[in-house]
């Protein structure tokens, strides 16, 4: 079972930086996760959240923002990690930081919210650019991306999301082409999901897993990987138990 490191190392540096993303291969991570937007001069950075006010020392929403503007904004807003003053990074910047590590990067396209016209194609431009199509999985809670970027390029490894309420199943994920569900970690109580799944050859990634009860059962139900905030402790877990 594979381990992605959710967010780069959630747990241990601020989300969605370079410094996390470094920090994920470290640790010896598979595979990092990471949410990309569009910034107003139609730049693909790296961040969860629509507006810039949680994880930085800004307020505003990314769309709002050119990407020099972005870009003096500090995302190390609790300062716990050296540097203090960390950027938000371009999906360019990690795709370069991660090239030589061999790791799957999951991109999660955020246009749930705000529809970002253009940036299934920018985001495939970029991968493409650093030849590293045969190692990213697309996902999305908006489906309809997940979908355009099937046809932009039929080749791509896709995913759907689900969570918070709202289930998806592998006949789902057949329709659309996706290779992949990536549920909430609870939807694994279901065990209805993973069989159905498993049957359809539908690779399931649940996210994000933080209890060794959890982390237990996705073993036991052979999924293909887990989505979690600790990678050493996630490793170590797994390590023990076999």
């Amino acid at each position: 079972m594979n381990i992605w490191g959710h967010r780069g190392a959630y747990s241990s540096a601020p989300e969605n930086t370079l410094v996390g993303f470094q920090m994920a291969v470290q640790m010896g991570a598979d595979g990092v996760e990471l949410d990309i937007q569009l910034t107003k001069d139609g730049e693909v950075v790296v961040i969860h959240d629509e507006t810039v006010d949680r994880t930085s020392n800004g307020q505003g929403w990314i769309k709002d923002f050119t990407l020099a503007e972005i870009k003096k904004l500090n995302f190390n807003k609790m300062g716990r990690t050296e540097p203090l003053f960390m950027e938000v990074p371009t999906l360019a910047e990690v795709l370069e930081l991660l090239n030589p590590t061999g790791l799957s990067i999951n991109i999660e396209l955020k246009t749930g919210v705000i529809p970002y016209e253009g940036i299934e194609h920018m985001a495939l431009q970029l991968v493409g650019k650093y030849g590293m199509a045969d190692r990213v999985i697309w996902s999305s809670f908006n489906h309809y991306s997940v979908q355009k970027i099937k046809q932009l390029e039929p080749s791509s490894r896709t995913a759907l999301l689900c969570g918070g309420g709202i289930w998806v199943t592998g006949e789902q994920c057949e329709k659309v082409g996706a290779e992949a569900l990536h549920p909430s970690v609870h939807m694994l109580r279901y065990p209805p999901l993973v069989e159905d799944c498993r049957k359809r050859g539908i690779l399931v990634r649940p996210w994000t897993v933080t209890s060794e009860d959890d982390l237990k059962l996705a073993r036991d139900l052979g999924v293909d990987t887990v989505m979690v905030n600790r990678i050493d402790w996630a490793k170590g877990v797994l390590a023990h138990g076999n």
